[in-house]
């Protein structure tokens, strides 16, 4: 007996499952249609076949399906980066990082608005949505390390030059790779930039 109960528990939960599954990936095709800001609650249910009030059995409200929908996205980008091969050469492998990070971004430009812009008034991540853009961070504050960079100002000026560049990338030329290629100029710059202070920073007599 408990064990047909737990088989009925565990079919009503893959049916739950399925249908996030189903409602998440209408909402991204609506969003690619009218633009994120203009989801309509009544096109999704229609959509996915429910009465609109059944959506909130599975979000509490629009800005629930886009906390839904940021930790979606925040999933696709944790799975490309950590389907990366890992260079043996650090900082090639932080040019390869940037260049990937600019390709997502221009993949699918409505991703990158939900995830790197702040397109929704009102809209703040729950802590469970944000707990994994901070696994993202974690990854891409790992790549610097091993390429030698670790100080807060030098991490924070390489987001801000991913971040100019992606946003570049989406605004000038969607789908293209003009930035994408600027990408290895970019990281080399950067990280001369940081070699240039350490060296400057060290000793009189030191070891360079």
């Amino acid at each position: 007996m408990a064990s047909e109960t737990n088989n009925q528990v565990d079919r009503r939960g893959r049916r739950r499952e399925a249908k996030r599954a189903t409602i998440l990936a209408e909402a991204w095709r609506l969003a690619h249609r009218d633009g994120l800001a203009a989801i309509s609650l009544r096109d999704l249910a229609e959509r996915v076949d429910l009465r609109q009030p059944s959506l909130y059995a599975y979000f509490d409200s629009k800005l629930g399906l886009y906390d839904l929908m940021f930790a979606d996205g925040n999933r696709q980008l944790l799975d490309l980066v950590r389907s990366l091969s890992l260079n043996d050469n650090p900082r090639e492998a932080l040019v390869e990082f940037v260049e990937t990070l600019v390709r997502f971004s221009t993949v699918d430009v409505v991703r990158h608005q939900l995830l790197f812009q702040r397109t929704i008034p009102g809209f703040e991540p729950s802590a469970g949505s944000y707990a994994l853009a901070l696994e993202f961070y974690d990854i891409a504050h790992q790549r610097l390390s091993a390429a030698g960079v670790s100080d807060s100002g030098e991490v924070d000026l390489f987001s801000a030059l991913v971040n100019g560049l992606a946003h570049q990338q989406v605004a000038n030329d969607p789908g293209g790779d003009r930035w994408v290629r600027l990408s290895r100029r970019a990281v080399d710059m950067f990280l001369a930039d940081v070699d240039r202070r350490r060296q400057g920073s060290a000793p009189k007599g030191a070891p360079q």
